[in-house]
């Protein structure tokens, strides 16, 4: 497989890594936090925020397309939709990007870094969620949080 297909075939395991995470968490869960973190939903939408602010600075005829989310009422399905088209739409953006020269506008060095960016990004909020959740008694199970390293498999 060629580099670039490499590079979006990892974006969108780290897309369906979130996705797997958010469905293993019940519902009435996502207004848990622990004392000083955000509510677990409000990670979830900023993850997807996250994205779309890169596609509004990066490519704002894709960021067009962009739903945003409310971080302080979205439920499961809605957070799943906005983190389903924002994953979209950053594949799109690399796409173009990985076409266009490897670079993506407004952000240094290429495009392969902007990947391990954001998907560093999402990987530190699904710790702080898994953190939150087990702080507040209601840690996801040992098949989900090894599940979450499965990415031969997500």
């Amino acid at each position: 497989m060629a580099l670039k297909e490499d590079l979006i075939e990892a974006w969108e395991v780290n897309v369906r890594i979130g996705l797997y995470l958010l469905d293993a968490i019940d519902e009435a869960d996502l207004g848990l936090k622990s004392d000083k973190s955000k509510t677990v939903r409000s990670q979830f939408a900023h993850m997807a925020s996250v994205r779309g602010m890169w596609l509004k600075a990066a490519a704002p005829e894709i960021f067009a397309s962009f739903a945003p989310v409310d971080k302080d009422s979205a439920d499961k399905a809605s957070l799943a939709e906005s983190l389903r088209s924002s994953g979209e739409l950053v594949t799109l953006l690399l796409r173009s990007a990985l076409d266009e020269g490897q670079r993506v506008k407004g952000f240094k060095p290429s495009a392969a870094a902007f990947v391990a960016y954001l998907t560093a990004h999402e990987a530190h909020h699904r710790g702080m969620l898994e953190l939150t959740l087990r702080q507040v008694g209601r840690p996801v199970s040992d098949k989900v949080s090894y599940g979450l390293w499965e990415w031969g498999s997500r």
